[in-house]
């Protein structure tokens, strides 16, 4: 029997969650065989996900007509099929939870990205999501942006778990592991416990390099002054969200490690450790390879290790259990890594890697914003169907 290399990933310490989830694979029982003999252990979803589950799909349907029936707005019907989704997942992976003493096993909805940059109002979506859907193994979605911060260390301390996304920068990781380190903090100086808390930082990969490649293929287009300029953009083609990926699984090596009360963490995460604190572990999200010239598990392979988590889109969760490559390589050419980031700066790549990373946020919460209105408009359409006369 051939080889699953999903399941030889665990050995490694890095968790294998799917970034999917519709009613389809829930009632088909697809879903409880991924987790039962497929490896994958926790899922992942966003305001896109849901519209391709949602629109135009009858299995809704019912649901939908009940929720007109009961004369709910269109925002309350999304959500009643949102969360009866995300419980059903919840209650499937729960063995995961339980098994794994609550470090797998989640399921991850994303507050509406359309309150991206409000603080108040996304701390107080988190409550309510967390509340109605009323499941231990969920995790609330909070984007890092610099509204979000601020509610990832409000509801941490509150006691939720909370999956903080479309983390692009290193520095935008290291404020992140920071505001759960405060939310904990603070639930600490409350009395409370903070054992049965986790969350993860996902950050991101493949839109990176789709970024920074079209800027390298528009230079090459344009022309170069010859071919020592020509060498230096290909050979960053490609490479620079896994180099970015190994720099911010170093700062978090920095983080989780430090002791030496005269460091500027002054040992913070070692005293919320001996309380039961859970590290937040770097989740690597847009995993997919939009690039068919580049192998189609490279952001697999590339950052296998301890400690993290791998989401997968179903074709990458296929591909990797057909030929992954398994080996611990999140810390294997780490010294590369920065010097690949350092030469971005070069005058014959002059690629200003912090305004990409700003570019992305600005891009990464439209594209959950877009699908979002669009699914808001599929339902109103449906709705117009469904109705009675």
């Amino acid at each position: 029997m051939a080889t699953n290399h999903l399941l030889e990933i665990k050995q490694y310490g890095q968790s294998i969650w799917m970034d999917n989830l519709s009613r389809d694979i829930i009632q088909s029982g697809e879903l409880k065989d991924l987790v039962e003999n497929q490896g994958i252990c926790g899922i992942t979803s966003n305001p896109a996900i849901f519209e391709k589950a949602i629109a135009g799909n009858v299995i809704y349907d019912a649901d939908i007509e009940a929720g007109v029936r009961a004369g709910l707005p269109t925002y309350k019907i999304y959500e009643s099929l949102a969360f009866a989704d995300i419980r059903s997942a919840c209650d499937i992976l729960r063995p995961v939870y339980e098994a794994s003493n609550r470090l797998d096993g989640y399921v991850s909805i994303e507050v509406p990205p359309t309150i991206a940059h409000d603080t108040e109002a996304t701390i107080n979506e988190a409550r309510r999501y967390f509340q109605e859907i009323d499941r231990e193994n969920l995790m609330i979605k909070i984007p890092g942006t610099e509204a979000g911060l601020p509610a990832v260390e409000q509801v941490i301390a509150e006691g939720m778990n909370v999956n903080i996304t479309l983390l692009f920068s290193v520095e935008s990781y290291i404020n992140t592991a920071w505001a759960y380190i405060r939310g904990l903090e603070k639930r600490v100086a409350e009395g409370k416990d903070i054992s049965n808390i986790a969350s993860v930082a996902s950050f991101f990969l493949s839109r990176i390099d789709s970024n920074i490649d079209a800027k390298i293929d528009d230079k090459l287009k344009k022309g170069v002054d010859d071919i020592a300029q020509e060498a230096k953009l290909k050979a960053v083609k490609g490479k620079v969200a896994i180099a970015n990926a190994k720099i911010a699984y170093q700062e978090y090596k920095k983080i989780t490690q430090s002791v030496s009360e005269a460091s500027p963490e002054g040992g913070r995460w070692q005293a919320l450790a001996t309380k039961g604190a859970k590290v937040q572990r770097l989740l690597w999200a847009s995993t997919s390879t939009k690039d068919p010239n580049y192998n189609d598990v490279m952001y697999v392979d590339e950052l296998i290790g301890p400690d993290t988590v791998n989401t997968l889109p179903p074709a990458t969760i296929k591909a990797c259990a057909d030929h992954c490559d398994v080996a611990n390589r999140v810390e294997m050419n780490v010294e590369e890594a920065y010097t690949l980031l350092e030469n971005l700066k070069d005058p014959d790549i002059n690629i200003d890697l912090g305004k990409v990373m700003d570019e992305l946020l600005v891009e990464g919460i439209d594209k959950f914003v877009k699908p979002f209105q669009s699914l808001m408009n599929s339902l109103e359409e449906k709705i117009k169907v469904l109705s009675p006369v």
